[in-house]
């Protein structure tokens, strides 16, 4: 592929999977059907405004690349787009979030009671569904995935609050949070066209390091995009207690006096507007979030790099340019 070529939207990326991706959003709204009433109104809110479908499309895209030439890949694609949606679900509740991609999250809708259950529910639906398939090595890699993920949303709320997070720690729960499942669909992908052991472990570390890459970004946009792009306002990161690797480099920059009282500004959640722009400015002096995208910009060369023992083909370009559009992502 051509430099003149090559694709600068996710859109683009998107090309020579469209067909499957809508195959996945059938597969959806097929699974979110229910005769209860209250199931299918809320499975319809959840599903009916796209977002970028990331997860399900590394999962197709690897299958590709890796020579899948059945049908099962769209199935598995909505089921690891379900165990996102529940797992943002539950995100929403605990971080007592207001907006989802510009709209309303589901707790505000219809109350942190009904939301909690509906995000076991889906957890709960996706094995169920995966466990009638009898592929047992996929069963085992989306139980392992889905248990890491609230392992990781449970360590990420205890550590709410807490000015003490050091990087080690916070990429340990970004890893369970977000890169496990990225990881995991690049996997599942290389299964099902049964790939060597050594090329599945290259898929998975693949999506291990884009999913850490993306979820820096999305860190970083919390300081810098404006509230209607993001979908959410900007600073909630902040002002939910979650410590990001811009502060937390600011924090190992900063001494003194100076340590202190970032660490009172952090502590109080950025709750008025002037400690917002002290914590702004500080992070800027110290140069958190260059720190933050030179990391996002290794995780995402790291990610290139585990696909060159694969022979070159269309999948493969997608996924190369995924890593560049994953650091110039702006929601």
């Amino acid at each position: 592929m051509t430099a003149a070529a090559s694709p600068r939207t996710l859109h683009d990326i998107y090309r020579d999977i469209r067909g499957d991706l809508e195959a996945v959003e059938r597969h959806l709204k097929e699974i979110g059907r229910s005769s209860n009433p209250l199931i299918a109104e809320v499975n319809k809110y959840l599903f009916r405004k796209r977002g970028k479908r990331v997860r399900p499309a590394l999962l197709l895209l690897c299958a590709k690349l890796s020579g899948y030439r059945g049908q099962d890949h769209m199935f598995w694609s909505a089921l690891v787009e379900i165990v996102h949606t529940a797992s943002l679900i539950h995100d929403d509740i605990v971080d007592n979030a207001t907006l989802r991609r510009g709209r309303e999250t589901v707790h505000v809708k219809w109350g942190p009671n009904i939301t909690v259950l509906l995000g076991d529910f889906l957890y709960i639906q996706s094995i169920a569904l995966a466990l009638r398939t009898r592929q047992d090595r996929i069963i085992d890699i989306l139980a392992g995935v889905t248990a890491q993920m609230i392992e990781g949303e449970l360590i990420e709320y205890s550590l709410s609050g807490r000015v003490d997070v050091s990087e080690d720690l916070y990429l340990e729960v970004l890893s369970k949070k977000t890169a496990s499942l990225f990881a995991a669909s690049c996997r599942i992908g290389g299964v099902l066209a049964g790939v060597p052991p050594e090329d599945e472990e290259r898929l998975a570390g693949f999506g291990a390091d884009l999913g850490l890459a993306f979820q820096i970004v999305d860190d970083i946009l919390d300081f810098t995009a404006d509230e209607r792009t993001l979908g959410k306002p900007v600073l909630s990161d902040l002002r939910e207690g979650r410590m990001t690797l811009p502060v937390i480099h600011a924090l190992d920059r900063v001494r003194g006096e100076e340590r202190a009282d970032l660490q009172k500004l952090v502590a109080s959640r950025g709750t008025d507007r002037a400690a917002t722009k002290k914590i702004l400015r500080i992070v800027a002096d110290t140069g958190g979030l260059e720190y933050a995208a030179d990391r996002a910009t290794g995780f995402a060369r790291a990610a290139g790099d585990r696909l060159a023992t694969f022979p070159p083909s269309a999948p493969r370009a997608a996924l190369e340019l995924m890593t560049e559009l994953v650091l110039k992502r702006k929601a």
